[in-house]
């Protein structure tokens, strides 16, 4: 018999892989993808101080008439720049790209263009 391949275990494998060598500080913090299968969360976390410093998703209060009628890429690109804009606040303007074991491709690239957009850099 063939065993049934769990995606989400083998991201959560890549994700840990990736987590030995990316790392956010104060001055360049991470930003973290997290994509649900309805939903997509960003956080911009400080690993030095453990602290996340500013967080956006798809399901915000604040994004919803924004995001209304959108497809979920569409949607994704909004939170990038939601959470940009959030940052840019904070003074922060360059930041670790963190895709959570994700391919790099439809939502989560949507999601980075919409950050870079918005005047993120990484």
């Amino acid at each position: 018999m063939f065993k049934k391949v769990n995606k989400n275990e083998v991201r959560k494998a890549k994700h840990t892989r990736i987590r030995h060598t990316l790392k956010g500080t104060a001055e360049m913090p991470r930003l973290n993808v997290y994509r649900s299968t309805q939903e997509i969360y960003v956080q911009i976390i400080d690993d030095k101080a453990g602290k996340t410093l500013c967080s956006a998703s798809s399901n915000d209060k604040a994004l919803e008439k924004v995001l209304a009628g959108k497809t979920k890429v569409e949607q994704a690109y909004e939170v990038g720049k939601a959470a940009a804009e959030k940052a840019l606040k904070l003074k922060i303007k360059k930041v670790v790209f963190d895709r959570g074991g994700y391919i790099y491709t439809g939502r989560v690239k949507s999601l980075a263009d919409g950050a870079r957009a918005a005047g993120l850099e990484f």
